[in-house]
């Protein structure tokens, strides 16, 4: 359950009022001062960033507090779930930095499960219900209206147990009958209103094949799972908070282990999706390339993106764990992503809208290798030689023809530092038939290698370049917000949701131009390119022959300025 700790992630976590209520127990000896937590998803979609933060926080205080988290996969929807998601969610929690201290599927407690149903309907506390869905949801009443008793309530227990063994050999159809808990159909509770334990489902389910045809209710198995794993910390999001009367009443009628519910606020994030069920409307109709597309907030989706582990579980920490929902900016995310990489990636040079630069008074066939700082904000990052020769390429937008009075960049007869090389002048330019500029033509003056003037000459602009002849050609991609408004939730009633997916959420650029210290396909850390933000290699899609990168981050929030 110990997360990485390879950049000395040493804080201990603020007390939030989770783990001031486990502080408290483990003060009174409850649970005999044991801590044990779970992370239970459901295997039915890959995991995102509101993920993430139920994964910090329950491996996080089981690592502060010297107990043991579980993984389980609550594994009780067979037509839904497949083992392709058990293997991502695992390789998803291992790659955050976390080890589970043992692996549990809810479908290892079938039987016991079972049972207890069982013992239920002996207790007179469950029966079999042969009623549709559709009239079992119309008798449940309102929140200020009691529900109506099912007619089948007062069945015997010996006619429930072989109607209930009848339902687990199969006998019935989907839908026929149901097992449900027999509590009190008046209860302020809605939850209690004699909910569902059992439904008929005849599908194969990924672990159990066709050896069951009934399957439990989360409700049901929830609590129980906990209990068999002797879970003292139950800690779920808030909207199951509704939900702890049933999951405490279980508990008391069987006589189980009492593991506690906890809940907290989930993670809602601008500009994106938190709902897998949405999530998956997208990859099914293919309007992103598959769950792990960099624009999806799924963990492989960040991952591949350039997102680190140590930014998501820094972010995790900042926003902290509360019981009141809100919204959390995506600047939060983007920010703690960027003050990782700072530190720790390094600097390249990279060229992503080409022009020629032609440097007239340098000597033909010549060229130099320059020094440069690998990472100003870690110096044992060291430093690295770049090819510098007559001719370059610059960024498009580093030109201007008529450039205004505060452009600080290139244009006719205005001189700009190259960076980590030498001044460089523009004399003229070349345009083609369309009048496109096409080539810049320069000179340097030699004596300001490393970019500063003996004379004492100054300049305000420094622009980075590429060596034309070693240049690496790859393909850029930049990344942006996946949704063009803040919140889904605020989209008109009537409205498709998936209209307000930002159309410019990718840009691809073809033919850019990197330094070649950028042609390993093998680079799985993101680097910055100077003056454009984080990149990182697409190890799915880049190939030797053919170098795709990723924008993981700008270097500043670009929509700030668009909100101004």
């Amino acid at each position: 359950m110990s997360a990485a700790s390879d950049h000395n992630e040493t804080e201990s976590p603020k007390l939030d009022f989770i783990r001031e209520i486990i502080n408290k127990d483990i003060e009174s000896g409850k649970h005999n001062g044991r801590v044990q937590t779970r992370f239970p998803p459901e295997p039915n979609g890959y995991l995102h960033i509101g993920h993430a933060k139920s994964i910090c926080l329950n491996f996080g205080i089981a690592q502060q507090f010297n107990g043991k988290c579980n993984l389980r996969f609550d594994d009780t929807n067979p037509t839904k779930e497949d083992t392709e998601y058990v293997d991502s969610i695992q390789n998803d929690v291992r790659w955050l930095g976390f080890e589970w201290d043992a692996l549990h599927f809810t479908s290892d407690y079938f039987e016991q499960l079972y049972d207890w149903a069982c013992d239920l309907i002996k207790k007179d506390l469950a029966y079999v219900d042969s009623q549709s869905f559709e009239d079992i949801r119309a008798q449940r009443g309102t929140a200020t209206e009691p529900g109506t008793e099912s007619p089948h309530r007062n069945r015997s227990a010996d006619e429930n147990l072989t109607l209930f063994k009848k339902m687990r050999d199969g006998e019935f159809k989907d839908g026929e009958h149901v097992l449900r808990a027999k509590i009190d159909m008046a209860s302020k509770h809605l939850i209690l209103r004699d909910p569902l334990l059992y439904r008929i489902r005849h599908a194969e389910h990924h672990r159990t094949g066709d050896k069951w045809c009934i399957y439990p209710m989360y409700d049901y198995a929830h609590g129980q799972s906990d209990s068999i794993e002797e879970v003292t910390h139950s800690i779920c999001t808030l909207e199951f908070d509704t939900h702890r009367p049933l999951y405490d009443w279980f508990i008391e009628k069987l006589e189980i282990y009492p593991s506690k519910q906890y809940e907290f606020a989930r993670l809602n994030l601008t500009h994106t999706i938190m709902s897998k069920r949405k999530l998956l409307e997208l990859v099914e109709e293919k309007m992103v390339e598959g769950w792990d597309d960099p624009r999806m907030p799924t963990i492989s989706g960040l991952r591949r993106r350039g997102y680190t582990p140590e930014s998501i579980r820094k972010f995790c920490e900042e926003i902290g764990i509360t019981r009141f929902n809100g919204m959390t900016d995506m600047v939060v995310l983007e920010n703690a992503l960027r003050a990782d990489l700072n530190k720790r990636a390094e600097r390249r040079m990279a060229v992503l809208d080409p022009i020629k630069v032609v440097i007239t008074n340098y000597p033909e066939g010549q060229v130099e290798q320059l020094d440069a700082v690998n990472n100003p904000e870690d110096e044992s990052a060291g430093r690295r030689k770049i090819p510098f020769g007559r001719e370059l390429y610059i960024e498009r937008d580093d030109f201007m023809e008529d450039p205004p009075k505060k452009f600080f960049r290139l244009g006719p007869g205005r001189e700009v530092r190259l960076r980590w090389a030498y001044f460089l002048k523009c004399e003229d330019f070349v345009k083609d038939e369309n009048g496109e500029i096409v080539q810049l033509n320069c000179t340097y003056d030699p004596a300001t290698k490393g970019g500063n003037s003996p004379d004492g000459r100054k300049v305000k602009g420094t622009i980075h370049w590429v060596h034309a002849e070693s240049a690496v050609d790859a393909e850029v991609r930049l990344y942006d917000h996946l949704l063009k408004i803040e919140n889904v939730a605020d989209v008109p009633d009537g409205t498709d949701w998936k209209d307000s997916i930002n159309e410019e959420s990718l840009t691809v650029l073809k033919g850019c131009k990197l330094e070649p210290s950028l042609s390993e396909t093998g680079n799985d850390f993101p680097v910055q390119f100077e003056r454009k933000g984080y990149f990182i290699v697409d190890q799915k899609d880049s190939t030797a022959e053919a170098l795709v990168f990723n924008r993981a981050v700008s270097l500043r929030d670009s929509w700030a300025k668009k909100a101004r």
